[in-house]
């Protein structure tokens, strides 16, 4: 104990060991940053293991030199604490079994912003953007990963600026890592336009990065968001949006779903004379599971529903699936929903924002034998666009319109995917839209209604 005393009078007691995956993320980042052991960093006030607001326990702030030779300006590098499990001893993870599996939700945020000439020190709105996206994580269970788009709606720093919505990618610098709790990979935010997010949506957002990265105005191969961007790169060059359009007639859409304002309703009699079923909680809760499946899945599968023994799974699973989701596997619990109720005809309703990604699910999916979903976002409907390529769903050809509980499957066949194609073409400006606006393909019995975003 005297020894102890004197050491620490002196300055030379042993600093206590910082925890394995808190030091694994430290060292990778010290690694890019050698000259700065000491960043300035943004702080949650209350840490959420003790019922704060704020998953991130902190966000760390470097000054980064670019590479202005190569078209990377010097900029702000932001690097999240958190998403991993940086402690190991279950306070907000569960408690890993080893290093093989992700830490904690397998990924840390990152962001690079533009420096000013001005500017002496990062500024802090983007620790707020990034506390906003660790929420929607932690609440959700929805991970983020190279290519995923977030529409936001609104400039990221609250300014005037054309910087409205969000790619992800792979951050440039900082490798995926092994700490002593799992894998750890950087996943850098892209501050984007809308018409980039629009492209995006319409083709896929890998490919929309390597159009980014081409650009010197979006911040070079490094993808530094400049919020004083005032052009898009298909303004600064426009032969960019032939490049998406061929990438969409060639590999189509990997958007295999969107959350929406959205309903449907039986158009003429079932053919069976079952009531709609109550939902129960848990009920609801396994409706999500299989949509979060087929949501996740690039593949042109469904999840399977039949339930029966030994059937092989061919679908990919929930690759994104949160910490706290029972393994369980749902087929045999959808199945056990209720008997499949099969629809004459249907009325749908999306808002005008979904209804103008219907044409791209048409082309973009549909056409590529896919699937597409729009997910309600107050409720449990859910609207499944089939293919007649698609396995595992529950619409065949003598019944395209089938629904289990508040999820409705349609089989749209190769001639009707070409007439809705062409029909929804006025879509693609919605400027001067009169709403609400009814379609009606009398003949394939579906008719879409189109009603306001704010409604």
């Amino acid at each position: 104990m005297e020894q102890q005393q004197r050491e620490a009078e002196h300055g030379t007691a042993p600093v206590p060991a910082l925890p394995g995956g808190l030091d694994a993320v430290y060292t990778a980042c010290r690694r890019l940053y050698v000259d700065q052991p000491n960043p300035l960093q943004v702080t949650a006030v209350l840490k959420y293991w003790l019922n704060g607001p704020d998953p991130l326990d902190f966000i760390s702030m470097y000054s980064n030199p670019g590479e202005p030779g190569h078209g990377i300006p010097p900029h702000w590098h932001y690097v999240s604490f958190g998403l991993s499990d940086l402690f190991g001893d279950g306070r907000v993870h569960e408690i890993p079994t080893g290093p093989n599996g992700p830490s904690g939700f397998g990924f840390e945020l990152t962001f690079r912003l533009k420096k000013e000439p001005t500017e002496t020190a990062p500024p802090t709105w983007p620790a707020e953007l990034m506390q906003g996206l660790a929420r929607y994580v932690f609440q959700s269970g929805n991970t983020l990963c190279n290519g995923d788009h977030v529409s936001w709606h609104s400039p990221l720093d609250n300014s005037e600026s054309r910087i409205q919505h969000m790619l992800m990618a792979d951050d440039s610098q900082l490798p995926t890592i092994t700490t002593p709790h799992g894998t750890v990979s950087f996943v850098q935010i892209v501050g984007v336009c809308s018409e980039e997010l629009q492209a995006s949506q319409r083709w896929n957002g890998l490919g929309m990065l390597d159009l980014l990265k081409s650009m010197e105005v979006a911040g070079g191969s490094w993808l530094v968001t400049d919020m004083r961007r005032g052009e898009t790169i298909f303004e600064v060059n426009p032969l960019l949006m032939e490049e998406v359009e061929r990438g969409i007639d060639t590999e189509g859409s990997n958007l295999s779903g969107v959350c929406a304002r959205c309903s449907w309703d039986p158009v003429g009699d079932w053919t069976d004379e079952t009531d709609t079923p109550r939902i129960s909680q848990i009920e609801t809760e396994q409706i999500r599971q299989a949509l979060t499946r087929g949501l996740s899945n690039d593949k042109p599968i469904l999840p399977p529903i039949s339930g029966k023994q030994g059937e092989e799974d061919t679908s990919q699973g929930l690759n994104r699936r949160p910490s706290t989701e029972s393994e369980t596997d749902t087929r045999s619990s959808i199945f056990e929903l209720g008997n499949s109720r099969y629809l004459d005809g249907v009325s749908i309703k999306l808002n005008l924002e979904a209804a103008a990604l219907l044409s791209l699910a048409v082309r973009g999916r549909l056409t590529h034998g896919r699937h597409f979903t729009f997910k309600n976002v107050a409720n449990d409907c859910a609207i499944t666009l089939v293919s007649p390529s698609v396995e595992g769903s529950f619409v065949e050809e003598n019944h395209p319109f089938v629904a289990k509980g508040p999820w409705l499957q349609l089989l749209i066949r190769s001639d009707f995917a070409e007439t809705m194609a062409n029909d929804l073409e006025f879509l693609q400006s919605t400027e001067n839209l009169e709403l609400p606006k009814v379609i009606d393909w009398r003949d394939n019995k579906l008719t879409l209604t189109i009603t306001p975003d704010e409604t």
